[in-house]
């Protein structure tokens, strides 16, 4: 085993995976033995450190199956990405990290079933997870599940600066965290600071995840090549840049997602067994202006046209039961108003790219695609609506269901019902479901049935929140319609 020649422990940060297929995971880890070190740089030297990795078939590690080293780079701020080969589908394994005297905790992850079969799969997915807002208590009862695969849809961090003492944390902070950010290492600082909540970690230790960006990973309401608050295209891609390159540090994804500047493919498609594929779009590298006026101008796309055209073909080449659309920000109309004639929708979702989303369902059904369900972060609340051919007709078929998951944290401790809520309720008539605390959502998918289970908490800006579950809904097979279990 490698001698470990600097100070302090170098697993500060956990351990992690993702992307899981029939045959491999990747494994992740950072090295810090500083973590809140100003400079973004965990407390590590400037130079490369060897990581012993192990994967076995038992939580003890007795069972080892598959071994080797990875180095950790002071350039990707001392993280490691694996990527294990040979391993069987359908399978839990365990892994850890070691350097010199040092082991990581022990992690579990699974990897996805064979092709041809069909088991039934549990995941979850969680967003908006805002550090100084709250406790990430919803991650504690998350890591307790027994589940194939946990999906996080964006704003995995939050850029706005921090104060000296962490918001509702009541954590001392230096100054580096009290300005927003915009640098690699300010990226890297606030990456070091979310994962270190002990909650966090457990969650990412116990299943393998997929991760998406949204705004606030890189700056609140971005879009393309544009800031919302004026910053020039120059100076908002050089922060995308570092926005990306930190994401990649910090996540269990492939090596070959490494960012080029401020170019990064996002966009995923995981396929898991017979029963279901998970189709992740990028909805912010590539969309249009938000102009709540164009709505339904057809040169406009949340997408953009390439990859519009690359999900659809996806998606229509896809022979699952299930195909789950993980999707950032919220798709169902939303009129936030009681007058019809006053609608208020909000540009920065699907209702200010309409004419996309009218494309999108009508190729999905002109390619009669099966049981696609949409599953959404972004909004801080939840809800379970109904996605219609038309939504100015509430008679118009059904095409498919949306889970709307609230956040971790972001919004504070929040309450089962809004005046907004209630309004929202009588306005849309396709939008069976809304509450405003925080949690998250699990789902249960057979061949016959999508159960879906909104678990919330009932503080967050304390410890000690107790969780619950709040309401399930039951999609059937070929039966795009919301059932409350």
């Amino acid at each position: 085993m490698f001698r470990w020649s600097g100070p302090g422990i170098p697993f500060t940060l956990g351990v992690s995976s993702g992307d899981p297929r029939p045959d491999s995971v990747v494994l992740w880890t950072r090295l810090a033995t500083e973590p809140l070190a100003d400079d973004g740089r965990g407390g590590m030297a400037p130079e490369p450190v060897p990581v012993l990795w192990e994967v076995a078939e038992d939580d003890g590690m007795r069972r080892v199956i598959r071994k080797g080293t990875a180095t950790a780079r002071p350039e990707f701020a001392h993280s490691v990405h694996v990527e294990v080969d040979g391993l069987r589908p359908g399978r839990e394994y365990w892994y850890r990290f070691a350097v010199g005297d040092h082991t990581s905790a022990v992690g579990r992850t699974k990897t996805a079933p064979d092709p041809g079969q069909s088991p039934e799969i549990s995941f979850a997915w969680a967003s908006c997870q805002q550090w100084e807002t709250g406790f990430y208590t919803a991650y504690r009862d998350l890591a307790a599940q027994d589940l194939d695969l946990i999906g996080h849809l964006g704003d995995y961090i939050y850029e706005y600066g921090i104060g000296p003492t962490g918001g509702n944390r009541k954590t001392p902070l230096s100054a580096a965290h009290g300005v927003a950010v915009q640098t690699l290492s300010q990226y890297r600082l606030r990456y070091a600071l979310v994962n270190t909540d002990p909650d966090l970690q457990a969650a990412r230790a116990a299943a393998p995840w997929f991760v998406a960006v949204d705004d606030h990973d890189v700056e609140d309401n971005w879009g393309g090549e544009l800031s919302p608050t004026g910053a020039t295209p120059e100076n908002f891609l050089r922060r995308r840049a570092a926005a990306f390159r930190a994401f990649f540090e910090n996540q269990p994804i492939r090596p070959s997602t490494l960012p080029s500047g401020p170019d990064m493919r996002l966009a995923q498609k995981i396929p898991y067994g017979r029963l279901a594929t998970f189709f992740v779009p990028d909805e912010r590298q590539f969309r249009s202006p938000a102009d709540i006026n164009a709505r339904l101008d057809p040169a406009r796309s949340m997408l953009g046209l390439d990859q519009e055209r690359q999900l659809l073909d996806d998606l229509g080449r896809s022979r699952s039961t299930w195909n789950l659309l993980a999707n950032q920000v919220q798709m169902f109309q939303l009129d936030r108003l009681t007058d019809p004639g006053l609608q208020q929708l909000n540009p920065d979702t699907w209702d200010g790219y309409a004419a996309n989303r009218n494309r999108l369902w009508a190729g999905i059904a002109e390619r009669r695609v099966s049981n696609p369900v949409v599953l959404s972060g972004d909004a801080h609340v939840n809800c379970a609506s109904e996605l219609k051919a038309d939504f100015g007709d509430p008679e118009s078929p059904t095409v498919s269901v949306e889970f709307l998951g609230t956040s971790i944290t972001s919004g504070g401790n929040g309450s089962d019902m809004t005046t907004g809520g209630t309004e929202w309720l009588a306005a849309n008539p396709h939008l069976k479901f809304f509450n405003n605390q925080r949690g998250y959502v699990r789902c249960r998918i057979t061949a016959a049935t999508l159960r879906t289970d909104y678990v919330v908490v009932d503080k967050v800006t304390t410890p000690g929140g107790t969780p619950s579950l709040r309401r399930s809904f039951v999609v059937e097979s070929g039966r795009p319609a919301l059932q409350e279990a």
